[in-house]
């Protein structure tokens, strides 16, 4: 199993996390919920857009449901269920004013991405917390040798901004100008500290990883802020 690699986790601080990007937001969310959860810590779970309303019973309906969850040791999800849909959009601003002071953690989608491995954001996303601290970007492996057209969300505004047509084929170079960018998945971070999370890193050769570390560190993201997530990573 792979082990969580941010300083953020084990820190014993309270944080409010916001993730960000395509794929694989939901289960890395998810990943470090449970971990979190397992070492005794309250974690509030919930979406500023949409997400799935859990199946395992970590929905919670209202704050004593949330508490109770706490209680077993387990992470709570809040939101306001859309029955049509089956998600959640975001939960009641007095529900999350209530929990956000109870919690030690807190881990919001803020993106959508509809199972594209990238993304380039619209004009109204991502939706970040006004108090997080933290965004996560997460940008799928499975992107490289794929075009724009097929891997990335909003291909167009991503063309544009990398300079090529819908065609091209996305490489470690376009793939770590989405995630740099102030327009791609650094857009709205401000002072937030910035992670990131290259997911699916089994099914790139070891190179091509070396090579997505290579740009996003000369860049100046700390080596220590990247995480190279593989398929199958279930616990921190």
């Amino acid at each position: 199993m792979a082990h969580c690699p941010f300083d953020f986790f084990s820190d014993g601080k309270k944080h409010t996390i916001c993730l960000v990007g395509g794929g694989g937001k939901t289960t890395v969310m998810y990943e470090l919920a449970a971990a979190w959860a397992a070492c005794g810590r309250k974690v509030l779970v919930l979406t500023s857009t949409h997400i799935l309303c859990p199946a395992d019973g970590s929905f919670a309906a209202d704050v004593p449901a949330v508490q109770n969850l706490w209680q077993q040791g387990r992470y709570a999800v809040i939101g306001t269920p859309e029955f049509a849909t089956g998600k959640l959009t975001a939960p009641p601003q007095s529900v999350y004013e209530a929990l956000k002071l109870q919690a030690d953690v807190i881990l919001c989608e803020a993106d959508g991405s509809r199972h594209h491995p990238c993304k380039v954001p619209a004009e109204y996303e991502p939706v970040l917390l006004p108090d997080s601290d933290i965004v996560l970007a997460v940008a799928g492996m499975d992107a490289l040798g794929n075009s724009l057209q097929q891997a990335c969300q909003r291909p167009q505004p991503a063309a544009a901004l990398l300079g090529c047509s819908l065609d091209s084929v996305i490489d470690e170079q376009m793939l770590a100008a989405l995630l740099l960018s102030e327009q791609g998945s650094r857009k709205n971070v401000g002072t937030r500290t910035y992670y990131i999370v290259l997911n699916k890193c089994d099914l790139i050769k070891a190179a091509q990883q070396g090579e997505m570390l290579r740009l996003l560190v000369g860049e100046g993201i700390d080596e220590r802020r990247i995480w190279l997530r593989e398929r199958g990573d279930s616990k921190c």
